[in-house]
C-alpha cells in the first residue's frame, strides 16, 4: 500500500480518522508526538474519529493523554465500535445514540463464530489474554488474542505478538471473515484491526459513520477527508470508499503523523 497525500487540503472541513494502527499502534495509546499533532489539528480542522474499539478503549488511547483546551474538544466527535455509537463534547462527553444488538442475534453471532472456526480450522493460540469473543451490545468481537492481551503483556510485547499474529494470520483472517458474512446475511462483517473481526447491524460500517457526520454535522462528504490502514477490499475502512469521499490509505500512525503536519502547515 503506497502512501499519498492528495492535494487542496485546505479545502476539507473535517478529518475523519481510524484509530487502530491509523492514530495509535494497536490496543495503544497515542504517542506524545501524535498528541501533540492532535491538539494543533483541532485548532484549525474539525475532527472525527470512527473505530472498532468500544467507547472505554477511545478514552484510554485518545482522550486520556490528548491535551488541549476544553473548547476544542466541542470539534472532536467520536463513533466507538464502527459508528454504532456517537460521542460528543458539551460540557462533558455525551452520547447522541447507541444502536445495541438483541441478546437472541448476538448468541447467534456467538455461535457463528464458532462454526467458522471449525470450517476454517482455526486453532486457538495456546495463550490468550482475555475474552477472544467480546460481546459490546452493539457489536460482538472476536479478538485472536484475548481483548486484554495489550493491558496485560504492555505496550510493547503485546503490540508485537499482534503484529506477528497479523503477518502469520491475515489471510485466514479475511477467508474467516467471509465465512462469518455467508453465515449472516442479515448482520455487517468487517475484517478489523490487527487480530479482530466485528460483527454490527446490518447497514453500519464506516459509510454508515461518514453520513451520520454529515447528519448531526451538517459536514458534506466532499468536505471531509477519510484516514485509514484498512482501505482494501475485506478492511474495516474500505467501506468508506462507497460514500465518495476522499480517502488516504495509511501504513500506520508515522504516515498519519506526516499527513496532519501536511494539513497543519496548509492552513
Amino acid at each position: 500500500m503506497k502512501f499519498f497525500i492528495p492535494k487542496a487540503l485546505d479545502r476539507k472541513e473535517l478529518i475523519v480518522f481510524d484509530l487502530d494502527g491509523t492514530l495509535a499502534k494497536t490496543k495503544s495509546a497515542m504517542d506524545a508526538e501524535m498528541n501533540a499533532l492532535f491538539a494543533r489539528l483541532l485548532v484549525i480542522r474539525k475532527v472525527a474519529v470512527i473505530g472498532g474499539g468500544k467507547y472505554s478503549l477511545f478514552r484510554t488511547q485518545l482522550l486520556r493523554s490528548l491535551r488541549c483546551p476544553r473548547r476544542l474538544l466541542r470539534r472532536l466527535f467520536l463513533f466507538p465500535t464502527t459508528s454504532t455509537s456517537f460521542y460528543r463534547y458539551k460540557s462533558g462527553w455525551k452520547n447522541v445514540y447507541r444502536h445495541e444488538l438483541s441478546s437472541r442475534t448476538r448468541e447467534k453471532i456467538k455461535l457463528a463464530f464458532k462454526d467458522v472456526f471449525v470450517a476454517a480450522g482455526y486453532v486457538y493460540p495456546k495463550k490468550t489474554y482475555g475474552r477472544v469473543i467480546e460481546d459490546r451490545r452493539t457489536q460482538v468481537t472476536f479478538s485472536a488474542l484475548g481483548q486484554n492481551i495489550v493491558a496485560v503483556l504492555g505496550e510493547k510485547k503485546g503490540v508485537a505478538l499482534k503484529e506477528k499474529w497479523k503477518r502469520e494470520n491475515t489471510a485466514l483472517k479475511l477467508k474467516m471473515a467471509k465465512l462469518l458474512a455467508k453465515r449472516l446475511p442479515g448482520l455487517e462483517v468487517h475484517a478489523a484491526g490487527y487480530t479482530s473481526i466485528d460483527v454490527t447491524a446490518k447497514g453500519i460500517d464506516k459509510a454508515y459513520g461518514l453520513k451520520q457526520i454529515k447528519k448531526h454535522l451538517h459536514v458534506p462528504i466532499k468536505k471531509m477527508l477519510f484516514v485509514g490502514d484498512a482501505i482494501f477490499p475485506g478492511g474495516n475502512d474500505y467501506a468508506a470508499k462507497r460514500t465518495g469521499v476522499t480517502c488516504v490509505a495509511v501504513r500506520g500512525p508515522e504516515d498519519t503523523k506526516k499527513l496532519i503536519r501536511r494539513i497543519v502547515s496548509a492552513g
